[in-house]
């Protein structure tokens, strides 16, 4: 037996068993409102200390964000980038992605279903579900492309038009906040159905095409902000949960922000693919090409 192989397994094994245990078998909804609390606190001493026990867990780097003193942790979980950190791919046929992320499940709609993670399939009407107001028109369609975004607390928070489009309808989602790293990925079967998601439907300005980016929120992180609402979608929001909208944004506008750190998914319609080298694993920056339209 490779003892020196299966131990380090054994380890990593157990770490993720602890970190499921800690951040999933806990009042998720009541830690997620109080950090939301702690987070607004104004007050530059405690925001210091904070960062300092932020950085001995994370890779935390605010070099390419604006000059600041930060006044508390909610200004540095949704800072700006300096001009320029983030240049958008300029292709007219490349969809970029909207955020940075680490790249998770990601393919084509079939049979209804798509991946959560290897092996653990979801439903997309569960994903977006008819109580939301969204009927099968509203769906992506079957042979859509999509991938999931996952934001580490650490990462750049704000989310971008992936290309020149008109949001048209945004839909709320209530749900739960459990984290969905991949160990929780690997463990909840259907988790991105469980939690607390926006799904924003858009027209492409370059074919009219619809795609759909669906915000979700998790543990400690259960705030969306969007610039087509004037509203903040929380863990209490209590409706409306369907807002038609003619919001326009150029290829690398901003259009939002989480609080702290969680996924999007990018769904664009049969014909479109993913870029080339996108895969599980990648790790991709705000800009980058993550799709490519039909030639």
């Amino acid at each position: 037996m490779n003892t020196t192989r299966e131990n380090p397994l054994r380890r990593l094994a157990a770490i993720e068993t602890l970190n499921f245990a800690l951040t999933n078998r806990v009042p998720r909804v009541a830690l997620t409102r109080l950090m939301g609390w702690y987070s607004g606190l104004r007050s530059p001493a405690l925001t210091r200390l904070s960062l300092a026990a932020w950085r001995l867990f994370t890779d935390l780097d605010l070099d390419e964000a604006e000059p600041q003193r930060y006044e508390s942790l909610q200004q540095v979980f949704t800072r700006r980038l300096r001009p320029g950190m983030r240049p958008v791919d300029p292709d007219p046929a490349v969809l970029a992605s909207p955020c940075d992320a680490i790249v998770g499940a990601c393919g084509r709609v079939a049979g209804g279903q798509l991946f959560q993670a290897k092996g653990s399939r979801y439903r997309l009407e569960e994903l977006l579900p008819a109580r939301a107001g969204l009927g099968a028109v509203d769906r992506p369609a079957e042979g859509s492309v999509y991938a999931t975004l996952r934001l580490t607390s650490a990462m750049y928070h704000r989310f971008h038009a992936p290309h020149d489009l008109t949001v048209r309808r945004v839909h709320y989602v209530s749900g739960d906040a459990y984290n969905v790293n991949p160990a929780a990925l690997a463990r909840l079967p259907g988790l991105f159905c469980r939690n607390e998601r926006a799904v924003l439907q858009a027209t492409l300005a370059r074919d009219g095409a619809t795609i759909h980016l669906v915000p979700v929120a998790a543990i400690l992180v259960a705030s969306i902000r969007l610039h087509c609402l004037d509203v903040p979608l929380r863990l209490h929001h209590r409706g409306p949960h369907e807002w038609a909208c003619e919001a326009p944004a150029r290829k690398g506008d901003e259009m939002g922000w989480f609080e702290h750190g969680s996924t999007i998914l990018v769904f664009a319609p049969p014909g479109y693919a993913l870029a080339a080298g996108v895969r599980p694993g990648q790790r991709l920056r705000m800009g980058e090409a993550l799709m490519r339209a039909p030639h």
